[in-house]
């Protein structure tokens, strides 16, 4: 036990210079980083800002419409598919009615968007497609696919009655 002193008491004396070097800059305004362990030296404390506090959290970022950039449609193995290209706007916005205007878009780009479950596809691709895959290339829609209860769109992954077509 007495061996092992020595090397608390050089633990110590470097743990204190430590405090007192790297303590007077890291806590204090900076001005007394050159006082040595002998000097007695004030060191500021780290408050919580307060209500009163000039510092303004950064405001959170606002996307804006257009968020559709185009639409078009393509042949693949299960059929036809409209293919949406999201922008960038549309594939960050949070705000209430931002899927609602998305969909609007996408009704104006192509009326023939309009078919029985094509919009129930849109919004479970607006709501989940979004957060599981966010840089998909396009959110693609089947008017042949089957209207189905908002739970079964989510348990097919937004593609009910058959498989997702194969990518290009």
């Amino acid at each position: 036990m007495d061996q092992d002193r020595p090397v608390v008491r050089a633990l110590g004396a470097a743990l204190t210079a430590c405090v007192v070097a790297c303590g007077a800059v890291a806590c204090g305004s900076g001005d007394d980083a050159g006082t040595s362990a002998g000097t007695s030296s004030s060191v500021t404390p780290v408050t919580e800002p307060t209500s009163e506090s000039s510092v303004e959290p950064s405001p959170a970022p606002v996307y804006l419409p257009p968020y559709i950039d185009h639409v078009q449609w393509v042949d693949t193995e299960v059929g036809p598919s409209l293919q949406i290209y999201p922008t960038f706007s549309g594939r960050n916005a949070d705000a209430p009615t931002a899927g609602d205007e998305a969909w609007s878009e996408v009704q104006k780009l192509d009326a023939s968007a309009d078919s029985p479950g094509m919009r129930a596809q849109f919004d479970c691709h607006w709501t989940f497609a979004r957060l599981v895959a966010p840089d998909k290339t396009s959110w693609n829609l089947e008017p042949q696919r089957p209207v189905v209860t908002a739970d079964e769109m989510i348990a097919a992954r937004c593609n009910p009655g058959f498989a997702e077509e194969p990518g290009p």
